[in-house]
């Protein structure tokens, strides 16, 4: 049987699929395949031997629709989470974002949706001149650059049609 943070963080991958397909008309799933853990890390050889659908069904915790082949999405669901550690370096929150980027593409849009239970859900995105935030945190981690954490809610009502541009290619 599952753990109970295994099934917290399982359901919050759901709820962000289900969200994204609502939003957007189009179909977003868990990822069931271990999430980027198969093309990640050590492991990012395998890509080598993969179509593009087999890489973009194994990247990230959600399965974007065939034509968002530049989204690329981790999602956490976790209990407590050290804001005050934004200023100096979050160590919980740079491993969320190694993993987010040690799949990424080049040209992918990269975005950590995390809850922390009463707190609240966020999204951490990379600067994008594109993007609109209204209240946001620069978090500047020391391995992966510089990233703005905004209110899940307020991003996507603010963002939703930049997001879809920026994740699909002009194929």
């Amino acid at each position: 049987m599952a753990s109970k943070s295994k099934i917290k963080g399982s359901s919050w991958e759901r709820d962000c699929a289900k969200f994204l397909t609502e939003l957007y008309g189009a179909t977003f799933i868990r990822n069931i395949t271990g999430s980027g853990a198969y093309i990640g890390g050590k492991n990012i050889t395998r890509k080598a031997n993969l179509t593009e659908g087999q890489i973009r069904s194994s990247k990230g915790d959600i399965t974007p629709p065939d034509d968002w082949d530049q989204f690329n999405a981790e999602a956490k669901n976790y209990g407590e989470l050290d804001f005050h550690n934004f200023y100096v370096g979050c160590r919980q929150l740079d491993v969320w974002l190694e993993q987010l980027i040690t799949v990424a593409d080049s040209n992918d849009f990269n975005i950590l949706m995390f809850k922390i239970t009463r707190r609240g859900k966020y999204v951490a995105v990379q600067p994008n001149q594109h993007l609109t935030f209204v209240n946001y945190t620069v978090y500047n981690s020391k391995t992966l650059g510089q990233w703005y954490i905004t209110d899940f809610d307020e991003f996507f009502a603010n963002n939703s049609k930049v997001v879809e541009s920026l994740s699909k290619s002009l194929k």
